[in-house]
């Protein structure tokens, strides 16, 4: 390079005045009055400035004023290297100079260091939940501006959003992929480089990028994008117009997978940072999307356990119910947030003989698949003992036999790994001729009853133990209630909350329903709005049942309602 032969040749490579490859090697070349005359792209790379900024300036400008050898990158920070210089023999005979500088071994130990500190940090920021969406989100955020200016993070038609999975759309049969759109991210307010936002379909053409990267699972990064204006975009008039519209010129495109599925792909891409992206930066985003898999991974199993769980549960569920003609009855169900996953809540409301109605409300210990098909078990057991018309006391010691039985015949199976069931359960007996009621709880909370007159009162019952435990040990409480009077039965998830006894839960929901001649479906609004936290970590059930002739019960300024305080008989 000290020869005319060698300055003719970084003529002919573009180093006067243009960015060029030379092996990758950071180098300008300055001029007698010490301007750059010359810059390769591995200048670019390390320090951020395209060739049009720093031609014609001092390459003063660029050294960090301390007494190292330190040049400023682009963005302010300063950065260690190790300069050669060597002298450019010209056939004009003006003296130049050849400038090369590669990071320190102190700054690239620095750099390394730095990178395992954003990956430490993204594991603490990325997959906080088990939301598909949320996590595609927090990827999106979390590489904007570290490694890219805009990021998008798309999942494939296979991988259920927390809903049903997306049909292949498109004209030609279904033959065009269709991606969710699960995160986006920008440097730019109002993200002007989307085509598409959350929740959107995303398409792409078949002969694309994305579709590579989706099908054979090997990352793509491409420098120079805009030399692919006139190839595979040719299809995609869209994408042309925004990026050059907003300036892109570098992508990276990077699968999403785990365990040898693909979810989806991230595209990572760069606009006012003019440096290409090179495989260190390919590298990085990869280890980022490969922590992010692993939370995407997580969240659709569980998403897809927690639908199925909850169709499960539905399903087990009473789809309507009746109180016979002395009883009106109603029910709201709430299943837990997504993160906490269903739970083993049932509900029933079953008819007995002479007109007596039985209710109940219990509560499975558990979550998931399991707990919901327990629930399933003990609803169908305890329904076959009250055809038998059971007193409470002796069909609660009988459903406790029975579900001892049942776990011991399941852990008889062979390879079978079965935990006992356990389970709260409160079991209420109406009987309208004589107007009292028959309570037996195991292990659960006390009933509410509120009188015509609008008195609520947490009725006080032995509190026995839960099903399953096989102690067997119950008793029961007679109560009379006159007509017009309100029973509630609910569970935990509507009265727990972490930071206060449970006894300020039960006491709010007491006074949400002292107005026993409001709708049932105005007493539910009223009885969860009035719970601590509006994303409960448990199931959510309230059962609601209102003494005497059905339909004589109005709301307050009907004209047709009593005026004298007492229900209608």
């Amino acid at each position: 390079m000290t020869t005319d032969e060698g300055a003719a040749a970084d003529r002919r490579d573009g180093l006067w005045g243009a960015p060029v490859e030379t092996e990758g090697m950071a180098a300008a070349v300055i001029d007698a009055d010490g301007s750059v005359a010359g810059w390769t792209l591995g200048a670019q790379r390390l320090l951020g400035y395209p060739a049009e900024e720093v031609i014609g300036r001092p390459f003063g400008d660029l050294l960090a004023p301390t007494g190292t050898a330190r040049l400023r990158h682009r963005r302010g920070h300063r950065l260690e290297v190790e300069l050669r210089v060597s002298r450019l023999a010209a056939r004009d005979g003006a003296p130049r100079w050849l400038v090369t500088f590669d990071p320190h071994p102190d700054a690239r130990r620095r750099l390394a260091s730095e990178r395992l500190a954003l990956l430490s940090e993204a594991s603490t920021r990325i997959g906080t939940t088990l939301d598909v969406m949320q996590t595609g989100q927090e990827l999106a955020d979390f590489a904007v501006p570290r490694l890219a200016d805009y990021v998008t993070v798309d999942l494939a038609d296979s991988v259920p959003l927390g809903e049903e999975p997306l049909a292949r759309l498109g004209p030609d049969a279904g033959r065009i992929p269709v991606f969710r759109r699960a995160g986006v991210a920008s440097i730019h307010e109002g993200i002007p480089e989307a085509l598409w936002h959350r929740g959107d379909p995303v398409f792409v053409p078949p002969a694309s990028p994305f579709t590579q990267v989706l099908t054979t699972g090997k990352s793509y990064i491409e420098p120079m994008l805009r030399k692919s204006l006139g190839t595979w975009l040719r299809c995609d008039p869209q994408r042309s117009r925004v990026i050059r519209r907003t300036d892109m010129h570098t992508v990276m495109m990077v699968p999403i997978q785990a365990r040898g599925v693909a979810l989806g792909i991230a595209v990572f891409v760069r606009t006012d940072n003019p440096a290409p992206f090179e495989q260190d930066d390919l590298v990085l985003a990869e280890e980022l999307v490969d922590r992010a898999a692993l939370s995407l991974d997580n969240a659709h199993r569980y998403t897809r356990e927690h639908t199925a769980a909850l169709a499960l549960q539905r399903n087990l569920l009473p789809s309507r119910l009746s109180g016979g003609p002395s009883l009106e009855v109603g029910s709201r169900y709430v299943p837990a947030d997504l993160d906490h996953g269903v739970g083993g809540d049932w509900y029933d409301v079953i008819a007995l003989p002479r007109d007596r109605v039985a209710l109940v409300v219990g509560d499975v210990v558990g979550h998931g698949i399991q707990a919901a098909a327990a629930m399933g078990r003990l609803r169908t057991a305890l329904r076959t003992l009250a055809d038998l018309d059971l007193p409470p006391v002796e069909l609660l010691t009988s459903l406790d036999r029975t579900v001892g039985r049942l776990t011991q015949e399941d852990a008889d199976s062979p390879g079978a790994t079965v935990s006992g069931v356990g389970a709260t359960c409160l079991y209420v007996v109406y009987d309208p001729a004589e107007r009292h009621v028959d309570i037996a709880g195991a292990g659960h909370l006390p009933p509410v009853l509120v009188s015509p007159a609008g008195e609520a009162t947490v009725t006080e019952i032995p509190p026995g133990v839960p099903i399953g435990l096989g102690l067997g040990h119950f008793e029961s409480v007679r109560i009379e209630i006159p007509d017009g009077s309100l029973i509630a039965l609910y569970t935990d998830g509507l009265v727990e909350f972490p930071t206060e006894d449970i006894e300020f839960g039960i006491r709010r929901l007491a006074a949400a329903l002292a107005h026993p001649r409001l709708p049932l479906e105005e007493l539910c609004e009223r009885a969860f709005a009035a719970r601590r936290t509006p994303s409960p970590s448990d199931d959510t059930t309230l059962l609601l049942a209102r003494t005497g002739p059905v339909g004589v019960h109005r709301p307050p300024g009907d004209p047709a309602a009593p005026d004298d305080g007492s229900p209608g008989r």
